[in-house]
């Protein structure tokens, strides 16, 4: 059977010495640094066996742990064929876009045979974050947990648990992934979906040559543990459940919420949550399983990736239960669950949103059909913000920035659709001449700023979850159809919003954003479905340097990749 898991949070730091972990000593804070070697190994799954590219040769990678506060040195070495850049999801590099990783806009990839030192702080967050490729599809296996424990002496404002779990949710394709979307990009169509789930790399035993690749976890009875649930599909939100067994939420992007107990969760790529869960069922053997939630008519792999919850001395001949998962397609949980997120609000942990608004943006996000002359319909599917979808420049968007480069990117990208129309009626298959540019939005530093996305049924509705970088923003509203500004707002969640780095947009609805502009630099929004990314849908904010001296970005590291 799998690889059993259950480790002490105090534990975890001495289990990491051989992937070039060190403490140095501090008052408070220390500089935890790691070495990444991006290498190429030979994995099987599902009876296939195939290269792919993994970090320091694991697959998902290796943890980060760190402590609020703390430096965090990662060296990271390419020895693979493909140029590579690492991305911490969610960290908020203040004024250090050099650290943020998306190849293209705060830097250039690290080429074959190189190194780059990625180098920040983590100031101000604790919690389960993560990392991961962010070039190509690479993400499809370079990605690991980052958890960020309290400070030293601070409790958690939860139940203490006896011991924690990292649990990265992730999809697996037989074939080479970035060959078929090499094929899908000349042909202007999607490529293969996935041909499984996975829980820590591993399908579970409803697939075949899948007994030995099962992730399990031991438990005992009476004890309470903290799931870190992460989100890293590329394509797929899903839902996650343990038979048997509730899960009261009380974090999620490291964020602390107001818990709740749920039999089920919904977690969208680039999301994380948090769970207790307590050991109180008869000892058995318990199957947790994640599946895909789409409630448009669109193709997914709905099959289910299941792992298992077994209780100390119960056999492993023991056939574990199945969950109820909510039906593929059960929009009314999605939209019940997502409401009951809301933000502690203590005054510890206080919220603080933005009341006055400096800045009201309003984007619609579009799917579309660009001509094509070589593509097998004569059309390549492209994605789209206010009708722009995006073109990645050649070089990074933060260093045209910092050096006033000219002709890199233009700073006009529109605050609302040039033009308005019934965004959510039936299918609007007429194209509106979606144009393409690196054009970005200009923020005024300490700026407030309030996003609507919208989505639109240009080709299909479609749920999209938006990542900004560089920030957290808190979630004020959502709805579906059109949204009102005369009306919406009066029903907007001002007192304790949801706080997180990435966002459901419901599928043919909208949601509205908050966050004050007070990180200089340039910073990428985009839907965190790669197929999408990949078509244009994603822009960046330039935000400009106030005049204060910690309120402007830092000079580039001297080993920053070259284009």
């Amino acid at each position: 059977m799998g690889s059993r898991c259950s480790f002490f949070p105090g534990l975890a730091f001495l289990m990491f010495g051989f992937l070039g972990f060190m403490i140095l000593p501090a008052a408070d804070a220390a500089i935890k640094k790691y070495q990444f070697d991006v290498q190429v190994r030979n994995v099987s799954r599902l009876c296939h066996a195939k290269p792919i590219v993994t970090v320091n040769g694991m697959f998902p990678g290796p943890t980060i742990y760190a402590r609020e506060g703390d430096r965090v040195i990662i060296n990271v070495t390419n020895h693979a064929q493909y140029n590579m850049s690492i991305h911490w999801h969610g960290i908020k590099q203040f004024r250090n876009g050099w650290a943020d990783g998306p190849a293209y806009i705060t830097q250039c990839p690290i080429q074959t045979g190189s190194a780059y030192t990625y180098d920040f702080n983590v100031t101000g967050q604790r919690g389960t974050l993560w990392w991961h490729a962010h070039i190509l599809w690479l993400r499809a296996t370079v990605y690991g947990a980052l958890v960020i424990m309290p400070k030293p002496g601070t409790p958690f404002p939860f139940p203490q648990p006896y011991s924690e779990v990292n649990l990265l949710l992730g999809e697996w394709w037989n074939n080479d992934i970035e060959a078929l979307v090499k094929q899908g990009n000349s042909r202007g169509l999607p490529p293969n979906m996935s041909d499984a789930h996975t829980i820590n790399g591993k399908p579970g035993p409803l697939f075949p040559c899948s007994e030995k690749h099962t992730f399990a976890m031991e438990v005992e009875s009476g004890k309470t543990y903290l799931l870190r649930i992460i989100n890293a599909a590329l394509n797929d939100e899903l839902f996650f459940a343990i038979a048997g067994h509730d899960m009261t939420v009380v974090e999620i992007d490291a964020v602390y919420t107001k818990p709740f107990t749920t039999q089920a969760l919904l977690i969208a790529p680039g999301q994380t949550t948090n769970v207790l869960v307590q050991a109180n069922q008869a000892p058995n053997r318990y199957f947790m399983a994640a599946r895909p939630f789409m409630d448009a008519p669109l193709p997914v792999d709905k099959q289910m990736a299941t792992g298992i919850l077994q209780y100390k001395g119960v056999p492993n001949t023991v056939l574990p239960s199945l969950p109820q998962l909510p039906a593929s397609n059960d929009t009314a949980f999605a939209l019940s669950y997502n409401k009951k997120l809301r933000s502690l609000n203590t005054p510890q942990f206080p919220v603080n949103v933005p009341l006055k608004v400096d800045r009201n943006l309003f984007y619609t996000i579009g799917l579309g059909r660009n001509p094509c002359l070589t593509c097998v319909n004569g059309t390549r599917l492209t994605g789209s913000l206010n009708n722009i979808s995006f073109v990645m420049p050649n070089i990074g968007l933060l260093q045209a920035h910092y050096s006033k480069i000219k002709g890199v990117f233009r700073t006009d990208f529109p605050d609302r659709p040039s033009t308005p129309f019934n965004y959510t009626s039936a299918p609007l298959t007429a194209n509106l001449g979606t144009s393409q540019g690196t054009r970005l939005s200009k923020l005024a530093f300490n700026s407030t700023v309030e996003l609507v996305l919208q989505d639109t049924n240009l080709l299909t509705v479609e749920s999209h979850p938006f990542h900004l970088h560089g920030y957290n923003f808190f979630v004020v509203g959502s709805g579906i159809g059109n949204f009102d500004p005369a009306k919406d707002p009066a029903n907007y969640n001002l007192i304790d919003p949801p706080e997180r780095n990435t966002v459901g947009v419901p599928t043919g609805g909208w949601t509205a954003i908050r966050f004050r502009a007070d990180n200089p630099g340039v910073w990428f929004m985009h839907c965190h479905l790669e197929l999408h990314t990949g078509w244009g849908l994603k822009m960046a904010f330039v935000v400009e340097d106030g005049e204060g001296p910690d309120q402007s970005v830092l000079p580039p590291p001297k080993d920053l990749p070259p284009c």
